[in-house]
């Protein structure tokens, strides 16, 4: 519906211009006002695609209607539509903002005048909407960019502290930006909007076990992730995948990994809880000091995420829950394995 706020104290020109304006290849709407206070109380309530205005009015003239309306909707056309209006006067008009004038004695080109200005005020709103949004992108990348490096720094920084060598240094740190790296790929392909878990737990494990085989995948609600909620899960899922490659349950042939994820939806929030069992690998044994995997996994789950992890060094395997509180949205349905 295309709003137009008429300014014209004539009855019978208004309804001359209204006819006019039935040519219109949109449907509209007319806000008639004859009044300098009408007309300041219909700009301040309302917003309008275009104003039309008369030139010569009882208690004011179109140019002060122009200025009001130049400060209070800069944005719709302003178009004169007036009995007489002189040279300078139009010139006048132009120089403050009007968009156009139409002669009353010539109100046949109304209709074009109104649309031309009309598709005008559209695309200039458009330009400033791309422009707008290219200017957020490009702060929202410029914001990320910097997150991401410091993030970095942080795992160049910690995995050089418990490293024995250059080589153990190289492994790790390769593994983790690595890590990293697939869970931007992942966001990427989905135009950075939400992701589900499962794709997440997927991307984190293909470097070490392309064909999931030794995964058993449990019941998996489905839960989709915000990208900074993902990009801190796929850290957490690439260290237990690397632990349990150089120590538990997949670095024999026999040990498999056991992963389920269920929604819960009782209490004042949701929540998810992830599971993950190995069996069947090498007797573990808690490590005598927390290194930075661990700490990694519980700064990314209680710090940046607001939830909890408990690891467990068990004889028969290492387990890990993970509970971590989501949106409302992001718990949609459960889907049984």
């Amino acid at each position: 519906m295309l709003r137009i706020l008429l300014l014209e104290d004539s009855t019978i020109d208004a309804e001359l211009i209204e006819a006019q304006l039935e040519n219109l290849q949109e449907t509209f709407e007319v806000n008639r006002v004859a009044t300098r206070a009408a007309y300041q109380a219909a700009l301040a309530q309302h917003t309008f695609e275009i104003i039309l205005s008369d030139f010569s009015l009882p208690d004011f003239d179109g140019m002060a209607a122009l200025d009001l309306a130049v400060a209070s909707a800069p944005d719709a056309p302003f178009i004169f539509v007036s009995g007489v209006l002189g040279e300078d006067a139009a010139i006048e008009a132009f120089r403050k903002g009007a968009t156009d004038y139409v002669l009353k004695q010539r109100l046949a080109r109304l209709p074009a005048a109104v649309t031309r200005a009309v598709n005008e005020a559209r695309e200039r709103a458009e330009r400033r909407r791309i422009e707008q949004q290219k200017d957020l992108l490009v702060r929202e990348l410029s914001h990320r960019v910097k997150n991401n490096l410091a993030v970095v720094l942080s795992l160049i920084r910690r995995t050089g502290r418990g490293c024995r060598s250059v080589a153990e240094f190289e492994e790790k740190l390769i593994a983790r930006v690595s890590a990293l790296a697939d869970a931007h790929e992942l966001l990427f392909e989905g135009n950075w909007d939400e992701t589900e878990l499962l794709s997440v737990f997927q991307r984190a494990v293909r470097p070490h076990n392309k064909d999931l085989s030794r995964f058993d995948i449990g019941r998996h609600d489905l839960v989709r992730l915000d990208p900074r909620t993902a990009l801190s899960i796929g850290m957490v899922f690439n260290e237990l995948v690397t632990n349990a490659s150089k120590y538990g349950a997949l670095a024999n042939e026999q040990g498999r990994v056991s992963i389920a994820w269920v929604v819960n939806k009782t209490g004042p929030g949701r929540s998810v809880r992830i599971n993950w069992t190995e069996r069947g690998g090498p007797v573990v044994k808690a490590p005598d000091d927390e290194g930075f995997g661990t700490r990694l996994i519980k700064a990314n789950i209680e710090y940046e995420l607001g939830g909890q992890a408990s690891l467990h060094y068990l004889p028969d395997g290492f387990r890990a829950e993970i509970d971590l509180p989501i949106a409302e949205s992001e718990a949609l349905r459960a889907v049984s394995a």
